[in-house]
């Protein structure tokens, strides 16, 4: 009996240890913005104060966590990422991290079109979950 209870004890602990991990950590995806994300894409908040100073290239990532896809005022955004936002394309966890790791796949799969490209060369193999949870904590009109 104390057997299984501890057995017991010891799955819940490893099951809860293991979703803390997959969490993302903020700090950790502060530092990985700046080491890979900044070079495209700056962090200002509404107010106008500069978060983090970055390129250009990429929209401003402030509040992007649970809008819409294509959603950033004043950015040409390609083609297909209009089609994805058409089509409901919202900025959760998953899609978040399944777009970062590969943009243009998860653009294919998602609109079912083997033509569908990204404007986002760059391929975040590691660290997606700790870039969301960096951009999450940031806030924003979500």
């Amino acid at each position: 009996m104390k057997l299984k209870i501890a057995t017991a004890i010891a799955a819940v602990t490893l099951a809860g240890s293991a979703v803390a991990q997959e969490a993302g950590d903020p700090a950790a995806g502060e530092d990985l913005f700046g080491k890979r994300c900044r070079s495209c894409h700056m962090i200002v908040d509404d107010a106008g104060e500069t978060i983090v100073r970055g390129g250009r290239t990429g929209p401003n990532l402030y509040g992007i966590i649970g809008s819409e896809a294509g959603a950033v005022e004043d950015f040409r955004y390609k083609k297909s990422i209009e089609e994805a936002r058409e089509k409901g394309l919202v900025w959760d966890e998953a899609s978040f991290e399944a777009y970062v790791q590969d943009p243009t796949g998860f653009l294919r799969e998602y609109l079912d079109d083997s033509g569908a490209r990204s404007g986002m060369t760059f391929k975040l193999r590691e660290g997606a979950a700790d870039v969301y949870a960096y951009l999450a904590s940031l806030g924003g009109d979500m």
